[in-house]
């Protein structure tokens, strides 16, 4: 079931685009990853999926509310967290709390800041201005004011950018909690290892959706057919006779190991070792090549750069 449904979103800024006709589907529950250079139009997709900005064309619905329609009502059923969290920073992290959760019809407020306020660690700070709080708590701070009204949605943008890795981690932590406790999160990050470890499925914008997929479904699509060949004696004999074979169609020597790109990975490996072992070679391990999204992000990217995309 999906809870977030975008149809044909685009964004115009003069003669600039920054989103073209954007379609994608969101599952309750499912934390997406989505990625994107700078410019791409991360930002201005979640300003319209929270109804901050209109778009030029097209809509999204949010569990069953049209970001085209009553923004009010919009607004109860998500949170978005921005990069820069706007916080009041001479009130203390409680007042602050209880200003944001008079915006929505919250049914006991006290109880709910202090549920926000102790989940985020930050209960023993309470009577304490935000203006004296770390990035990393105001980081979180900001994430218990998305949270105030259990809104279904969570949006969150670029939330540990320009924090220190102890803080960046805690955030993500708070992250993987809500995420266990089947919240819907739309993450927009530049960290692609902590995208890597947090999100169902990436979703990867330039301007234009490029692919939209789970991690491992994009390894099999961009390098399935590499295989990591481990050797006691790579040697020039053994690639040359690796390379001459029809079914090899690139041969990398990196650390006494040979990476091979096959044209069908299953048929071709046995044919593959006994090549390599009639030429001399001694293989201590075959397996499939190890890629983390890192390396797909930017061989996609690279690619859709050469396309001229």
């Amino acid at each position: 079931m999906s809870i977030i449904s975008v149809h044909n979103l685009s964004k115009k800024f003069g003669d600039i685009t920054a989103v073209d006709d954007l379609n994608l589907e969101v599952k309750k529950g499912e934390v997406l990853g989505f990625l994107g250079p700078n410019g791409a139009g991360k930002t201005t997709t979640i300003r319209m999926l929270a109804g901050i900005i209109a778009p030029t064309s097209g809509y999204a619905e949010i569990a069953g509310q049209r970001t085209d329609g009553n923004i009010e009502r919009l607004h109860e059923v998500i949170g978005l967290l921005t990069e820069t969290p706007a916080l009041y920073d001479r009130l203390t992290a409680e007042r602050n709390l209880k200003y944001f959760a008079g915006f929505y019809p919250i049914v006991g407020i006290t109880p709910q800041v202090e549920k926000y306020l102790r989940l985020m660690g930050l209960w023993e700070r309470r009577k304490n201005r935000a203006g004296t709080f770390s990035k990393g708590m105001k980081q979180r701070l900001a994430l218990a004011r998305a949270l105030l009204h259990e809104p279904q949605v969570l949006f969150l943008d670029e939330p540990t950018s320009g924090l220190d890795p102890e803080a960046a981690q805690e955030v993500r932590e708070m992250v993987k909690n809500l995420s266990s406790q089947g919240r819907t999160i739309f993450l927009s990050t530049h960290n692609l290892t902590e995208a890597e470890q947090l999100c169902h499925r990436i979703a990867v914008i330039r301007t234009k959706l490029l692919v939209l997929d789970t991690s491992e479904n994009l390894r099999n699509r961009f390098f399935r057919q590499e295989v990591n060949i481990r050797l006691e004696n790579p040697s020039i004999t053994i690639i040359n006779a690796v390379k001459r074979l029809d079914f090899v169609d690139d041969v990398e020597e990196k650390d006494n190991r040979l990476i091979v790109r096959l044209t069908e990975p299953d048929k071709n490996h046995p044919e593959l070792v006994k090549e390599i072992v009639d030429a001399g070679g001694r293989i201590l391990g075959v397996s499939e090549a190890e890629h983390h999204l890192e390396e797909i992000y930017l061989k996609l990217i690279r690619e859709e750069k050469e396309n001229g995309i």
